[in-house]
């Protein structure tokens, strides 16, 4: 499988990772990302042993787009203390079925996650075990009863911005598990990690990487997505 690499240095691994693939290895036993990365840098820079690669976040198997991963141990470590100061930018692009009511607007939501069905749920603030989620929208055109959002997310709860969006009635188009009422099998989502903002970890100066989703439907019904 040939990966995108989209920035690089000694540091820092950054790449647009494939849809429906899983980041690491899980009880599918299908090829994971992780493991094809480790694998096509021993084969490039034809090196001995192990090689070292640090996974610091993940995105949902049906989800593709921007990733970093952490070519050394230093920067394992520091990019792990900015997750946990929240002071990486995320931002996605998602095609929801509908228009929200609000050209733009800031969700907060306590999400609990039933590990048995691996599906995620609205819950209420005072259930102890329920995290807080949030994330705020933009809608950027809307078009054949769908609509292009523009996501900056703030917490990174498993499927949170699938459940989020769902749980106003705005499901993104083609996912079976938060919109199985409105979507088809065999669509696939449409939900795109669309840009990550970090701070270098020796550099100190801030980065930013960019992943287009491809042109196709229903991405395709927008010209240009900025």
């Amino acid at each position: 499988m040939e990966i995108n690499v989209l920035y690089e240095d000694n540091h820092l691994l950054f790449i647009e990772k494939p849809v429906n693939i899983p980041v690491q290895a899980d009880q599918s036993n299908d090829r994971d990302l992780l493991t094809i990365l480790k694998e096509f840098i021993k084969e490039r820079d034809r090196k001995p042993g192990n090689v070292y690669l640090g996974l610091v976040h993940r995105l949902d198997r049906p989800v593709g787009g921007v990733m970093v991963f952490a070519k050394t141990s230093k920067a394992a470590s520091r990019l792990s203390d900015q997750i946990r100061r929240n002071v990486i930018q995320k931002q996605y692009l998602a095609v929801v079925r509908g228009t929200p009511t609000d050209q733009e607007a800031y969700l907060k939501d306590f999400l609990l996650k039933n590990r048995n069905e691996n599906k995620v749920y609205v819950s209420s603030y005072k259930n102890k075990k329920a995290k807080k989620a949030l994330l705020d929208y933009k809608i950027l055109g809307s078009k054949k009863g769908l609509s292009l959002l523009k996501v900056d997310l703030h917490t990174g709860r498993p499927h949170q911005i699938r459940v989020q969006l769902s749980s106003r009635g705005w499901p993104l188009y083609g996912d079976q598990k938060y919109g199985e009422k409105v979507n088809k099998p065999g669509q696939q989502i449409a939900l795109w990690s669309h840009s990550l903002t970090i701070e270098h970890p020796t550099k100190k100066e801030e980065i930013r990487v960019d992943s287009q989703p491809p042109a196709e439907f229903p991405w395709s019904l927008w010209k240009s997505i900025d």
